[in-house]
């Protein structure tokens, strides 16, 4: 199927968000799990903390022992095993995470202590809190300390250190391509000639990518001859699991990208949006669940339709729900535009707890991302927005 009719960006969307079925699973390290998502619960094998333990250095004792002189009669660093029970008006030197001996209920800071012999010290406090880590206080053997779904971050990781789970199961990565078209492009290692330019949609596609923990394969920049675009559309497709594609997409008459992606056997389900940068963005699937994005040549609508497009897909292959970061702060000015009729992307910096629109020149203005800390929806009608409004930033 073939389609040009423009639909709005939140019809997007939900075509995108139907094709949720993960690409299937896999057990690996969890030292390899980074920008993961987890396949299944993991649950803890054991109680944490495994025994009650000292949450500081100082002495355990008897709380009812407190306001008189106590006898030191054993000391206990982390790692070993208390070797007396404490009694009356006894006391143990203990470390940080120490187990906590037999007969004592509290643990008394050393800056709250003073020596009365060397072998003795009082309590220069009035009161004390127990300053233990109890056992199973964090969690029980058995509960759930990481759900299946879980983006995979460096706390997780320690998480699923602590409870022994080292070969979880995971979902597998979509495998994607990266294809740049466009007779006018050059690498970055060239300096262009007359009417060419540097190849930067390729190179920051594949940086986003890495971002997610994804690892691309580039296939180079693919020239504007319809045989040349076809087989590199159908060597992608029989390799990966999505394709990307850049430039070629509009309506011009060397725009013949959308073809080739049908002549490939694949189903277009969009390829105009009603957004501003962006609006010639294609997206297509396979009988057998490949997925195609077309996205505009201009690198800021490629790295913004990538960020609002094809982000969610990716992370629902990997069996994902993603839900971008943002928050909420006031425009810092007022901010007009001349046309009202689509929704429009806005990038903006953050000072000072506001938001400044970025200077921006257009979906080409490459440049003015380098100080872009978030973007801002502009919705259809609106044509001001009013110095000092609350609005939802999306950090990127």
């Amino acid at each position: 199927m073939y389609l040009c009719t423009m639909i709005k960006f939140e019809e997007a969307i939900s075509i995108i968000s139907q094709f949720k079925e993960p690409l299937g699973k896999e057990y690996i390290s969890f030292n390899t799990c980074l920008g993961r998502v987890l396949a299944e619960d993991i649950l803890s094998d054991m109680d944490m903390p495994p025994f009650d333990k000292s949450a500081m250095d100082g002495f355990a004792c008897r709380s009812k022992d407190l306001l008189r002189h106590l006898t030191i009669v054993d000391t206990i660093a982390a790692g070993t095993t208390p070797k007396k029970v404490i009694g009356e008006g006894e006391c143990a030197r203990i470390m940080t995470g120490a187990p906590l001996p037999q007969g004592a209920d509290c643990v008394i800071m050393v800056e709250h202590t003073e020596a009365v012999t060397e072998k003795m010290i009082r309590f220069t406090g009035s009161t004390t809190k127990p300053n233990i880590c109890y056992l199973g206080e964090d969690i029980r053997s058995g509960d759930t300390v990481l759900s299946s779904g879980t983006l995979l971050k460096p706390q997780h990781i320690a998480i699923m250190a602590s409870v022994g789970a080292t070969q979880p199961t995971v979902y597998k990565q979509p495998r994607v391509a990266i294809l740049p078209t466009g007779d006018e492009l050059v690498e970055p290692d060239k300096k262009p000639s007359n009417a060419m330019i540097r190849n930067t949609n390729g190179h920051q596609l594949i940086a986003q990518l890495m971002e997610m923990q994804l690892n691309p394969t580039y296939y180079g920049i693919v020239a504007d001859d319809e045989e040349t675009t076809r087989q590199a559309i159908t060597k992608a497709l029989n390799n990966q699991d999505v394709v990307i594609l850049t430039g070629g997409v509009s309506m011009g008459q060397l725009d013949f990208v959308p073809q080739m992606i049908v002549s490939c056997g694949v189903d277009i389900h969009f390829q105009t949006i009603a957004i501003q940068p962006g609006k010639p963005t294609l997206f297509g699937s396979t009988k057998d669940n490949k997925y195609v994005f077309g996205l505009p040549g201009n690198p800021v609508s490629s790295f913004f339709q990538f960020e609002l497009l094809v982000k969610p897909l990716l992370y629902q292959l990997m069996g994902h729900n993603f839900s971008p970061s943002s928050i909420k702060m006031p425009i810092a000015t007022d901010y007009t535009r001349k046309k009202s009729t689509c929704k429009t992307i806005i990038p903006v910096s953050i000072e000072n707890g506001q938001l400044i629109p970025v200077t921006y020149h257009g979906s080409a203005h490459l440049h003015a991302l380098g100080n872009t800390h978030g973007i801002i929806a502009v919705e259809p009608g609106i044509n001001t927005i009013k110095k000092g409004t609350i609005i939802d930033v999306r950090l990127i």
